[in-house]
């Protein structure tokens, strides 16, 4: 029995032309950041025609979905106004929205862009901290039958007991959420990989990450490109790709519902390699 059987997106569009069904398989989504400074080396800025492109190339790659984001959220990034979030964010979100019909995730913590994201086509919203930073995000989700991605994060890396702790914070965002009115099919979870954590850490959470099923929420694992992996490795963003694959196959065998990804040709075939060993997912034209 799959324990998310009716947890099922409503107001989501279907992805690659099949319903989106927890358990059955994990979800790819595209990272594509509307920035100039991201981490990852990929920031687009406000180039909208480059958007157009990479968004169109990783559905074409197979993503099941697409997450723009347009703060930064790298270590040591200045944070910007909901003006200048909303100037880079809005055409970019609407060029995006006018070329593909998978669904679009908006990377934001902010309530009045939450809203603005949604009248201009985004389906899902992201808040990487966890509807703490601005709990009316919640409202705005609730309002609109938005599905929203719960994020656990912390000003410090300091912990009294890491899962714990972390399962504690999820749970208290899932309460936020439920008092402003998403219903529990709505609500999805993440662990905040290389947010308020340490790489040993990071590494933890990975290597327990099924113990947050107990949440009773999908999950979504964001590990592409981290500094984490930079750190075992010894090597630059640009040459994260394999380390990646690894913690995309772990997170979804520990789990994951939703990976979060840059290089979205290669972990779409991770994880379905993966899919196939762990969920007993087969490609349509099968044949024993």
């Amino acid at each position: 029995m799959n324990p998310l059987e009716d947890h099922v997106l409503s107001g989501v569009p279907v992805s690659n032309d099949e319903p989106l069904e927890w358990g059955r398989r994990t979800y790819v989504m595209g990272i594509i950041n509307v920035t100039l400074d991201s981490f990852s080396g990929d920031g687009l800025g406000t180039d909208t025609q480059a958007i157009i492109d990479q968004a169109e190339r990783m559905v074409d790659e197979g993503a099941d979905m697409i997450d723009l984001g347009a703060e930064s959220t790298r270590p040591g990034s200045s944070p910007i106004s909901e003006e200048e979030e909303l100037a880079r964010l809005i055409p970019a979100l609407a060029a995006v929205r006018a070329k593909v019909s998978v669904p679009i995730s908006v990377d934001t913590y902010k309530s009045e862009v939450a809203r603005r994201a949604l009248e201009y086509g985004a389906n899902i919203l992201n808040d990487v901290w966890g509807l703490k930073a601005d709990p009316e995000v919640a409202d705005v989700a609730a309002e609109y039958d938005a599905p929203v991605i719960i994020m656990h994060n912390q000003k410090t890396r300091e912990y009294g007991n890491l899962l714990p702790d972390i399962k504690m914070s999820l749970s208290d965002s899932i309460s936020v959420a439920r008092r402003a009115g998403v219903s529990e099919s709505q609500i999805i979870i993440d662990p905040g990989i290389g947010f308020g954590k340490t790489a040993d850490h990071n590494l933890e959470v990975l290597r327990r990450l099924s113990e947050l099923r107990l949440l009773g929420h999908p999950i979504v694992v964001g590990t592409s490109r981290k500094s984490t992996i930079g750190r075992v490795l010894d090597l630059p963003v640009s040459e994260r790709v394999e380390g990646t694959a690894a913690t995309v196959a772990l997170s979804i065998a520990g789990g994951a519902d939703i990976v979060r990804v840059h290089d979205v040709k290669e972990m779409v075939r991770v994880s379905r390699m993966s899919d196939a060993v762990v969920r007993g997912w087969r490609p349509p034209d099968w044949s024993s």
